[in-house]
């Protein structure tokens, strides 16, 4: 354990004074306020900021706050909340800066509680917030991720006539935001405008919201408006936009934007960067994503993480493990991230050895790299070692480690152990639909219709409602979403459908219904299984397309069901076209009537 003595504090100022004339004083003892502060300034460690505290006590200094008003502000700015909580709480009436002191430390080291709680004792010792205040406590309210407080909070600035302040109102619109309340923060939007305080930080803050609290059409809209507005966006807007495109995989509006960087950027950006790559790998383009990252003069561990998540997610297991050896050939420390994605390569492709020694490398593990490995094992077949593995578990598995489990057992229609997973899942999260259906999906597979009904009629009574599923398309610049039977397009998709059907059918294709009821007619099952929502994407691609060179891509919100999985390989093999699906967890390029998935995902 390491001692501080005075000797050694007046050592370190010795050290400091050589480039800093004015610590030059500190040399000998302090015995003055002004030498006292310059001190404390000069340590972030809690022993040396305690010693000088004690000498402060001594020095018959202690009645000047201002002293103790550097000595909380290092101990704040250090992450020694405790020790500063202490401080502050025996100080002699602080003024609203020092509480503002405490807020930010507080909210920097992620602790809302806490700053809650000294926003309400300020208010019931009757001290007045300021404007520093509240951008603290707007942040905190959005991390407990609490809507009706940040409502109260939003009453109390209308009441003190802060509501106004554009530094204020832009916080208060990011916690809208964050909040999944897209229509209050583009209504404090509008009012920032009215009052002349939407600035850059203002556009800048509200699309970054948007993009990071899945709401990337409405960054875009925003980022649209504030061109339309001629707002001159900068390297943070681009990143935001950038990495709307990316969730949603509007690759043609992401060109566009890779092409004005290359443009108007006159040095290098590697956050805008990595943004592009992250853009190009989740729309399925790794050729582009490749090219880039060989391009870039600056590369960080997430440009590598990103690159090797991209392989992982599209199919090239094999040359994800290439980039991570490489990666650490040139002297880049893989970090947690990157482990993730080298995981989720393993994942996709069974590599179950490989997978288990990446694993032994991670220090401190976190419980998405449990997850993953349970999903490596319980989908390579090692069933009874998934399960082991989680009660080995140094953790208490949550929700996303038995689901892991439970979609392993799903595919390999091991109901014994479904059954358990889903119990732990159904005590852990009762009311997530999702985990209803896996289940049910498992008895269907192996022909329980009586305990399908069971499930199904649990939902009903616990009114749980399957997720929609959706697919979306990029054309000209425009996304469309399909839902069954809910597009202006309707008649000519459902034509066009029909055709590509029958095309396919003639190449080898039959439907697969073994999961719909089977008190339903044949006719029935295959309607149902032939209107999803990713056939629809498709028939609309075709009709929309004029190139037939060009890839046709299809973002799906679900993870694609085994019927589609082989139509679409019946239909690249049919059109000799090439289909690239981006379904919940991973790519699925369709060429000549393979995935890339090799049938594995």
């Amino acid at each position: 354990m390491v001692t501080f003595s005075l000797a050694r504090v007046r050592a370190r100022a010795i050290k400091l004074s050589r480039s800093n004339p004015s610590v030059q004083l500190l040399c000998s003892p302090p015995t003055t306020k002004a030498g006292f502060a310059a001190l404390l300034r000069c340590f972030s460690h809690p022993a040396p900021l305690s010693q000088l505290h004690a000498l402060i006590l001594t020095s018959g200094l202690s009645h000047k706050n201002g002293l103790f008003t550097y000595l909380l502000i290092s101990l704040s700015s250090s992450g020694h909340l405790a020790y500063a909580r202490d401080l502050f709480d025996g100080m002699h009436k602080p003024r609203a800066f020092l509480w503002n002191t405490l807020l930010r430390a507080y909210v920097k080291n992620q602790r809302p509680d806490d700053t809650i709680s000294l926003y309400h004792r300020m208010r019931c010792l009757g001290i007045r917030p300021d404007n520093f205040t509240f951008p603290f406590v707007l942040r905190a309210c959005a991390d407990l991720i609490d809507v009706y407080l940040g409502m109260a909070v939003h009453a109390v600035l209308v009441r003190v006539g802060l509501v106004f302040d554009a530094i204020v109102e832009t916080e208060l619109m990011v916690m809208y935001a964050k909040l999944g309340e897209s229509d209050l923060a583009e209504h404090v939007f509008e009012e920032l405008g009215r009052t002349d305080g939407r600035d850059l930080i203002a556009w800048n803050s509200l699309i970054s919201a948007f993009s990071q609290n899945g709401h990337a059409d409405k960054a875009l809209k925003l980022f649209k408006q504030m061109e339309l507005e001629g707002v001159e966006p900068d390297s943070i807007t681009l990143v935001s936009v950038i990495s709307s495109c990316a969730y949603l995989g509007c690759l043609e509006l992401g060109r566009k934007l890779h092409r004005r960087v290359r443009e108007e950027m006159q040095k290098p950006n590697v956050f805008v960067d990595n943004a592009l790559l992250d853009m190009y790998t989740k729309c399925g383009c790794m050729d582009e994503a490749s090219k880039l990252f060989d391009e870039m003069r600056q590369r960080n561990v997430v440009s590598w993480s990103t690159m090797i998540g991209g392989y992982a997610i599209n199919g090239d297991s094999r040359g994800a493990l290439a980039l991570f050896s490489c990666m650490e050939d040139v002297g880049v420390r893989p970090n947690e991230v990157t482990f993730l994605a080298i995981l989720t390569a393993c994942s996709h492709a069974g590599l179950v050895s490989e997978g288990k020694h990446y694993f032994r490398r991670i220090t401190n593990p976190r419980i998405e790299h449990y997850a993953t490995m349970v999903a490596l094992l319980g989908r390579s077949g090692h069933l009874k070692e998934a399960y082991s593995f989680i009660k080995s578990m140094p953790i208490e598995p949550d929700a996303g480690i038995w689901g892991a489990l439970l979609g392993a057992c799903t595919t390999n229609r091991n109901t014994e152990l479904g059954q358990l997973a889903a119990d732990q899942l159904l005590r852990i999260a009762p009311d997530v639909p999702s985990y209803h259906v896996l289940l049910s999906n498992i008895y269907a597979a192996c022909g329980r219709w009586d305990d399908v009904e069971k499930i199904r009629e649990k939902m009903k009574g616990k009114a749980l409602k399957k997720v929609a599923a959706y697919s979306s398309v990029e054309m000209e610049g425009e996304v469309h979403v399909f839902y069954e039977g809910s597009h202006s397009w309707s008649k000519d998709i459902y034509g066009k459908l029909d055709e590509l059907t029958a095309l396919v059918r003639g190449v080898g294709y039959a439907p697969m219904t073994g999961v719909v009821l089977h008190d339903v007619e044949v006719e029935e099952k295959e309607a149902a299984v032939g209107t999803h929502s990713e056939k629809l994407a498709i028939a609309f691609s075709l009709i929309k397309s004029k190139s037939c060179e060009t890839p046709l891509r299809i973002m799906k919100n679900l993870r694609i069901c085994s019927d589609c999985h082989a139509f679409f390989k019946y239909t690249s093999k049919a059109l000799n076209r090439e289909i690239i699906i981006r379904d919940k967890s991973r790519f699925h390029h369709f060429r000549d009537g393979q995935c890339s998935c090799n049938d594995f995902w």
